[in-house]
């Protein structure tokens, strides 16, 4: 079949029925033309296929398949080689389940580590994360299988992220926010983008044509399909226009209807439409290309696979004293309840029922490790510290050679829908572990978490191991870790602070109900506490292992910096080494350092290699000429082990366009982000000439303004509408309570930060149109008008 050959023989309806999917997962079919429908599914961290009951957050099973370490713990590897079989491996369980297309990776920027779906994204730099993506995505689509880059741009938060505006300079969007998905675009060809719920500066990214056709398509050459996120559409006809293919899941033909009449009535031109039915059946016949033959992919394999990808992805962050690795011989004893049933990967839409699931209990008997256990704690979440528990555990930890602490945070802590309001862990976590390094001094704390937490009882403790969310497999890496069958590798793809405070959009994140300021700017992460020198707990690109290494002889060429490393210790290992740029007397504002390139290195014990890393580009984005630049002068050369432990230094000499000039303005006006303060606080004025001398949006609703679909029901609450939305609240807990308090929270924040207008995708003929007609009448205080469209429309069953 030949894409264009099918589009020239469709008619105008069938060319609006390909605008949305035939149902939650599925695209439209077309049977009189041949053309089948192909199934896309969830998938950042292995497939997520449903049979039965569909939904986009998780709620509801799906066909076991394997669960690999999540990408906040596999971007720690610094490694885009594993994340190519990893990536391989997920297609491969695609074919089977004859998928053809997986919705992520996921890649957007760490902006606060409050961010309640970070444990989806890489990191805090867009350099590493656009490599890691880069690695995934090749690795999926040498399958016959395509990826959704997601989600594309500038979604950074969970509270409000249907509605919410992102008000951010364009020098930020294009170095942070883009960065990475332009590198997996140009280097990968995706076959699709997933468009973002939020708004960026004023506009839906759904409905925006600089950011889907201007940026995109035009400028990097994207030529796969745009889809939206689950019911991530307003308008779609100017969706259309802005240059959104596929709209996720069915409009159950309202939508299409908007189309065709659209084009009927001359607003939307033919031509138009068919650019984007063209990408529909491309995709569609890529799909059927890569599930032409039966596959059944090896379940031991990718097992195996999960757990060496855990075991290079797990951080050591600290080893007093060299308590690790541990004797088998020791004595030991295992506290914690995640020992029994780990926390291994996040929660909602990525949820996955693993193919097997080990635990450490059972990983440490099969090493043959002899330990006493202690539950410590309670599995509900938020219970509170059980003293009973904690003496239990304390009892056993007396008098032993080595005591291991399973801790961290439970999945309702930290999921899709709603962001984390500090940094803490549970209070029985944090009182059992000081309580047990009170009697034995020989503490080694084991963290399962999706993002940073502070650590009250850091310097109590011998070491501290970082799971994050290891997959199915993370208890047997664990394991070997500890006891140094494997020798620990992986680095911070992210800052840990000391405190919530300390982070750079403290004052700024999450904003309100309809906006939120990104002030900081540029200065996200480590380019914010490594250019005020703030301290944090432990530094973007650490991690320690059980050799040591040392570097010598950097040599910096035209376009790599080459230098040698040796392990100088007794144990083989591998080293990442970090290359960070950084410019003097810059007459733009910068960061100190920033990362550009990296390389991991596998060395036995005195063994030496010379080490290659390209040195990039040293351009920053010049909001002048709307177009990258380059600043002249001595650029410093930082070979490191982390932002923080710099091993070489050199110099090379740049030569510039002398862009910079048009950007002088900026140290009259900006000295904020020319002298950045700790505990970064920008004047409003600052950031509005950053941003362009535009009015800034309001944080929240206006008193007094009409509600709209584009309102949510949590707004709604507060209105004439506040009853019904009441009932809807309590229809959602009653439903889902039976599937644990972490689903029914999640369901909850989830509808009620949800847009009227894409509530129908989600209730189906529950919250039909006509009742949400009625519901925003009330609001809007036509009370008897929306009461009788409600009972008008009310489902009979």
């Amino acid at each position: 079949m030949n894409a264009k050959d099918l589009v020239s023989k469709m008619t105008l309806e069938e060319k609006a029925s390909l605008c949305s999917g035939q149902s939650f997962w599925h695209s439209q079919a077309i049977e009189r033309l041949g053309l089948p429908e192909i199934m896309m599914t969830d998938g950042p961290h292995g497939l997520r296929k449903q049979k039965g009951m569909s939904d986009h957050l998780g709620l509801f099973d799906s066909v076991p398949a394997t669960c690999f370490p999540t990408a906040c713990s596999t971007a720690n590897s610094f490694n885009p080689s594993l994340l190519a079989e990893i990536g391989k491996a997920i297609a491969e369980e695609c074919l089977q389940e004859e998928v053809s297309v997986v919705l992520g990776p996921g890649l957007n920027i760490k902006r606060s580590p409050l961010c309640g779906r970070n444990f989806e994204y890489f990191s805090e730099d867009p350099l590493l994360s656009g490599e890691m993506t880069a690695a995934i995505t090749d690795g999926i689509q040498s399958q016959g299988v395509g990826v959704s880059l997601k989600h594309f741009a500038a979604n950074n938060q969970e509270w409000c992220r249907m509605v919410s505006d992102s008000v951010v300079d364009d020098r930020a969007l294009r170095e942070i926010y883009l960065t990475a998905f332009e590198m997996a675009v140009k280097r990968c060809k995706p076959w699709t983008v997933m468009s973002s719920y939020n708004k960026i500066n004023g506009t839906y990214v759904a409905e925006n044509k600089w950011l889907l056709t201007e940026v995109l398509r035009e400028e990097w050459g994207f030529d796969g399909l745009v889809v939206t996120d689950w019911g991530g559409i307003g308008d779609r006809v100017k969706g259309v226009k802005a240059g959104v293919d596929l709209e996720m899941p069915s409009s159950r033909g309202v939508n299409d209807a908007k189309v065709l009449e659209a084009v009927k009535s001359g607003l939307l031109k033919e031509e138009e439409l068919d650019k984007v039915v063209l990408r529909v059946v491309e995709l569609v016949l890529k799909g059927l290309d890569g599930q032409k033959k039966a596959f059944v992919y090896d379940a031991d394999a990718h097992h195996k696979l999960a757990q060496r990808a855990a075991a290079e992805s797990s951080v050591l962050l600290k080893n007093k004293n060299g308590i690790l690795p541990l004797k088998k011989e020791a004595t030991v004893a295992v506290i914690g309840a995640f020992a029994k049933e780990p926390r291994y990967q996040g929660a909602g839409s990525s949820k996955i029922v693993p193919s097997r699931l080990d635990n450490i209990l059972d990983s440490l008997k099969a090493f043959g490790v002899t330990y006493e256990y202690a539950e410590g704690y309670s599995l509900e979440a938020f219970s509170p510290p059980d003293e009973a528990k904690i003496k239990q555990a304390c009892e056993i930890a007396k008098g032993k050679e080595s005591v291991i602490i399973f801790a961290g945070l439970p999945g309702e802590y930290e999921s899709e829908g709603f962001d984390r309001k500090n940094l803490d862990m549970p209070d029985s976590h944090n009182k059992l572990i000081e309580a047990v390094s009170a009697v034995n001094s020989n503490v080694v704390v084991v963290l399962q978490l999706g993002s940073p937490v502070v650590m009250p009882w850091d310097k109590s403790v011998s070491a501290i191991l970082l799971s994050y969310l290891g997959g199915q497999a993370g208890s047997g890496a664990c394991v070997d870790l500890l006891y140094g069958k494997t020798v620990p590798s992986a680095k911070l793809a992210e800052t840990w602070p000391k405190v919530l405070s300390d982070t750079p959009c403290y004052k700024y994140f999450p904003g309100g109900t309809k906006s939120v300021q990104y002030r900081e700017s540029i200065f996200v992460g480590y380019r914010y506490y490594d250019t005020v020198d703030l301290e944090p707990a432990y530094p973007f690109g650490h991690g320690l292992s059980y050799t040591e290494f040392a570097y010598s002889d950097l040599e910096i060429s035209e376009n790599t910096a080459s230098f040698t490393v040796t392990n100088v210790g007794k144990v083989a290992g591998a080293e990442v080494s970090q290359l960070y740029v950084g410019l003097k007397d810059s007459r733009i504002f910068r960061a100190a350092k920033e990362l550009k390139g990296f390389s991991r290195t596998e060395l036995e014990a005195g063994e030496s290699k010379r080490v290659e890393i390209p040195l990039g580009r040293f351009t920053y984005y010049n909001t002048e000429i709307k177009d990258w630049a380059t600043e002249g002068g001595e650029y410093t050369i930082y070979i490191a082990a982390s932002i923080s432990d710099i091993k070489l230094k050199g110099h090379k000499t740049i030569k510039g366009d002398g862009h910079e000039e048009k950007l002088a303005w900026q140290g009259e006006r900006l000295p904020v982000y020319f002298n950045l303060p700790k505990g970064l606080e920008i004047p409003e004025e600052q950031f509005k000439a950053l941003y362009g001398d535009k009015t800034l949006p309001p944080l929240n609703r206006v008193e007094g303004e009409p509600y709209t679909f584009d309102s949510t029901l949590r707004e709604l609450s507060t209105s004439k509408a506040k009853r019904i939305v009441d009932k809807i609240k309590a229809g959602i807990m009653e439903r889902m309570q039976a599937r644990g308090e972490e689903f029914a929270r999640l369901a909850v924040e989830v509808v009620m930060s949800m847009p009227l207008r894409a509530m129908s995708n989600v209730a189906g003929d529950r919250m039909n149109a006509g009742m949400l007609e009625g519901i925003l009448d009330m609001a809007n205080g036509k009370r008897i008008r929306g009461m009788i469209k409600i009972i008008k429309h009310r489902p009979k069953s």
